[in-house]
């Protein structure tokens, strides 16, 4: 076996190990999460509302899961040493956003979604495929995703009770953060993705979303 067939087979192996530890861990966070200065947690009083919010912060637990397994597929696929370091660091920042809705979910005496890991081998399989499309189609994909992730969570703002300040607090520090990655992806060269991309990207995470709300 080859030196690169050998690197390759382990790098595949260690991103399929991150996604068992995505799926099923909670994951050890950089950053504090941003809730950790709400010392008051109103939800609980109200039984009905802490249930809603535990399914929508289920949901951006997957979209996280995903992001990990899309990224891990594109690093593992770029042909770019400067890409694969980008799409890391955009990787390394999401543990963060994994740990605290993880957290949140918890509190929430809520649980992930059982199918975790479908999410990840599924947007991983996309993460590869759209690394081996050349980077600049692989950044474009990374920008599209990103955007189309803070219109969910700028979503889940309007639904989210207005009692639940702590997950809203998560969500809002999180939508920062992905706007910024959609920006890193088009400052460094991101294609523009065809519209019916676009669309089917959107119908994909409505199918995601509405399951794991549920599941």
């Amino acid at each position: 076996m080859s030196r690169s067939t050998t690197t390759f087979t382990d790098n595949l192996i260690c991103a399929l190990d991150k996604g068992l530890r995505s799926s099923f861990t909670k994951p050890s966070s950089k950053r504090a999460t941003p809730a950790d200065d709400i010392s008051d947690d109103p939800i609980r009083s109200y039984p009905h509302l802490q249930q809603r919010s535990g399914a929508l912060m289920r949901v951006n637990h997957v979209g996280e899961v995903c992001a990990q397994a899309l990224y891990q597929g594109q690093a593992l696929t770029s042909r770019s040493q400067e890409v694969r370091q980008k799409m890391q660091e955009a990787a390394d920042e999401e543990i963060d956003h994994l740990n605290w809705c993880y957290s949140r979910i918890q509190q929430l005496e809520s649980h992930t979604s059982y199918l975790n890991p479908i999410w990840y081998l599924g947007s991983f399989a996309i993460g590869v495929t759209a690394g081996l499309a050349g980077d600049k189609w692989s950044l474009g994909f990374l920008a599209e995703t990103e955007k189309q992730v803070v219109e969910h969570l700028e979503s889940h703002l309007e639904r989210l009770p207005v009692e639940d300040t702590a997950s809203r607090a998560v969500v809002e520090q999180m939508a920062i953060d992905e706007a910024k990655h959609a920006e890193m992806a088009e400052n460094n060269g991101a294609a523009n993705l065809p519209t019916p991309v676009k669309h089917m990207m959107r119908a994909t995470a409505k199918i995601m979303t509405t399951l794991s709300e549920r599941i």
